[in-house]
């Protein structure tokens, strides 16, 4: 149960990132937007009130593992549905911990008020794209939880708490572009089998993350230029010193483009084959 509303925006991210049950997560998410731009919360915690924790709150199921050891993902029937969406759900609900904890964790930093507003409809939309997943979970039948789920999701996170120009750099410019990426071939193939919730969920979450990337892009600029940092170049060194992973086509360059985000930014990665 939600204990009584904090009066910070910071001291609600924490919350939120606590919170071990993902429908007080999305509820708690939800109650924070609403009190943030109806001007009911102020910014920074207060003197003495806990930092933002090293790991978010998390139920006893899914069992997380390595990614490595992660069994390979049904592909055919309701089962390959299952398994695709319960994956997803579990990005989800890691992307509402990694919003809300780049609001609680850089609360302080020399940004205009519009920064956390933007950064605030992120943390609600991926609150809404995973209960809407959950959702479709136990219409098919299923719940989140069912099936085991990565463990590396968090690390983005962890190897960029330190610095905002990193965090933005990692989450909304590679993660989330990412899913520009791969949306549209998981929305005709729902589609093309007949799922048509499915695919119509998968179309909200891909409108949402244009957007979202396209905060992400309109922040690092800003922060590229206050910081007098060549937005490019500032880019491509932090990918490779804070990405585990690799930047790879095929590139959804229309909807990179729509958010803007040009291939100056990804593609010297790509043809670099770039992998840590």
């Amino acid at each position: 149960m939600m204990s009584a509303t904090t009066n910070s925006l910071a001291s609600q991210a924490r919350a939120i990132v606590l919170a071990p049950d993902p429908a007080e997560k999305v509820a708690r998410a939800k109650q924070a937007a609403r009190d943030w731009h109806r001007r009911r919360l102020s910014l920074g915690r207060k003197a003495g009130e806990p930092a933002m924790p090293s790991r978010p709150g998390r139920p006893d199921l899914p069992r997380l593992l390595p990614p490595r050891e992660m069994p390979r993902r049904s592909a055919a029937g309701l089962r390959g549905r299952i398994a695709l969406v319960h994956s997803l759900a579990h990005i989800e609900l890691n992307a509402i911990d990694m919003t809300w904890d780049l609001v609680g964790r850089f609360f302080d930093a020399p940004v205009p008020r519009s920064f956390f507003d933007n950064w605030v409809r992120v943390g609600v939309e991926e609150a809404k794209h995973f209960a809407l997943l959950e959702r479709r979970l136990r219409a098919l039948g299923a719940a989140y939880g069912d099936l085991p789920a990565h463990d590396g999701l968090w690390q983005a996170a962890q190897d960029t708490g330190h610095d905002l120009l990193a965090r933005v750099a990692i989450v909304p410019l590679v993660l989330e572009a990412r899913g520009l990426d791969i949306a549209p071939s998981m929305i005709e193939k729902m589609t093309r089998g007949g799922d048509e919730e499915t695919a119509r969920i998968l179309t909200i979450i891909y409108n949402d993350e244009k957007t979202h990337v396209a905060f992400g892009c309109k922040w690092f600029r800003y922060l590229c230029l206050a910081g007098r940092k060549v937005p490019e170049p500032t880019f491509h060194t932090l990918v490779r010193t804070h990405f585990k992973g690799r930047v790879k086509p095929p590139f959804n360059d229309r909807a990179r483009a729509q958010a803007g985000l040009s291939p100056t930014f990804y593609k010297p990665l790509a043809a670099l084959g770039y992998s840590v």
